[in-house]
């Protein structure tokens, strides 16, 4: 009888130990979800996160799957993936865009990527994806083919099923003036819905032959009727890149821009209505700035104060060679982006993008690209793009010493 009692406890104590492992899905301080893995369901890579919390609580994650080769251009499809339960189960990934028409290829595309394979002519890339998670629980998602045209479909059963795609490639024809654009792309990452029901989306766009003055511009494509129709607002950072966006608990939008200063920090600008009137940009000095996307999120807070708060998810480093993005970290901030006093890195190694999300019970949801120091057969080469993990945490973690 007693050998029975002991091998009870000791069923109970295995069980409990794997319950409170990081990876097992419970409701742990701090844990980790692979969601996507390279060489894996016939595509060579995933990357370019981004990931939003529907009006119910259902979590979705996107990114591009790139069929054959690891490069920005080539034969690349968006896939999805969902969460009903704050993230302890996932569904299988699916492909959500591009459905329509297969479209030609965009001619144009810097020095740089021209000596690397971008696939060939029949290749299609669909790239950029940014959704916006609306809090009547429709949910709308840009992105881009070709980093030519852009385009947005719409779900109103929090990512289930999906619009026909409607392009909105024209409104990005009124900065024409200022940008000769030869790509356009949204985000990546994720936009928003103002407290005024306004839908906000990062972009960047660019002119490789340089024929403006304003040859790269980082801005906002907003609707004002749900979707249905788009327009762009007023350039936010000139020489801006990869972009992401916060509505402020004032109204205020606050906008970060990857860019090409030297003195390698991240740029800001803050504006009335998220769409006009921004103000100059300006370099924050506790936001390191490798040439990386990276993540922005409000949180409400926690009792007793509430007082809401902004979360950013980066590389912490300055070198801007891509096999250098590593120690993707955390920092918060209690004065709308002021200062960022606190920071805790997710990950001590290679990684790189990053997305931000928060759940319903104040949970914190960062999905990035996570790698390792050496590469099987690619000659040791540091590599952050192994997989695409979903890190799971409440403020109390992001917070202890």
């Amino acid at each position: 009888m007693k050998s029975l009692k002991l091998s009870s406890l000791m069923i109970v104590a295995i069980l409990l130990n794997w319950a409170l492992q990081p990876n097992s899905g419970q409701a742990t301080d701090y844990s980790e979800t692979v969601l996507f893995q390279e060489d894996t369901d016939g595509f060579k890579l995933y990357r370019i996160p981004g990931i939003v919390v529907t009006s119910n609580g259902t979590i979705l994650a996107y990114c591009e799957a790139r069929k054959f080769t690891e490069a920005d251009r080539g034969e690349i499809e968006i896939h999805l993936r969902r969460s009903t339960d704050g993230g302890l189960s996932w569904s299988k990934a699916v492909q959500v865009a591009h459905h329509g028409p297969r479209l030609a290829r965009n001619p144009h595309m810097s020095e740089k990527k021209k000596s690397k394979d971008m696939g060939g002519p029949n290749e299609q890339t669909v790239n950029n994806p940014v959704a916006i998670a609306s809090r009547d629980g429709t949910v709308n998602l840009l992105y881009c083919v070709e980093y030519m045209r852009c385009f947005s479909i719409h779900s109103i059963d929090h990512g289930l099923n999906w619009s026909e795609p409607l392009e909105i490639t024209p409104a990005f024809e009124a900065l024409r003036d200022r940008c000769q654009w030869q790509a356009i792309a949204t985000g990546p990452g994720h936009g928003v819905q103002l407290q005024n029901g306004r839908l906000l989306a990062p972009f960047w766009m660019t002119d490789y032959e340089k024929r403006t003055r304003m040859h790269h511009a980082a801005g906002v494509v907003y609707s004002d009727d749900q979707g249905q129709t788009w327009k762009t607002g007023e350039v936010a950072i000139p020489a801006g890149g990869e972009s992401n966006l916060v509505e402020l608990p004032d109204g205020r939008v606050l906008f970060t821009s990857r860019n090409s200063d030297t003195h390698n920090r991240r740029m800001m600008a803050v504006s009335p209505n998220g769409i006009s009137d921004w103000s100059a940009p300006k370099l924050v000095d506790e936001l390191f700035e490798p040439g990386c996307m990276a993540g922005l999120v409000s949180h409400p807070g926690e009792e007793p104060s509430r007082k809401p708060l902004l979360l950013y998810s980066a590389p912490y480093t300055t070198d801007r060679s891509h096999q250098a993005r590593r120690d993707v970290t955390i920092h918060l901030s209690h004065d709308d982006g002021k200062t960022w006093p606190t920071r805790k890195t997710i990950y001590k190694g290679p990684s790189a993008y990053s997305d931000l999300a928060v759940l319903p019970d104040g949970r914190v949801l960062c999905f990035y690209e996570q790698g390792v120091e050496a590469r099987y057969g690619d000659h040791g080469r540091p590599w952050a793009y192994r997989r695409l993990v979903v890190a799971n945490f409440d403020l109390a973690w992001l917070q202890e010493k």
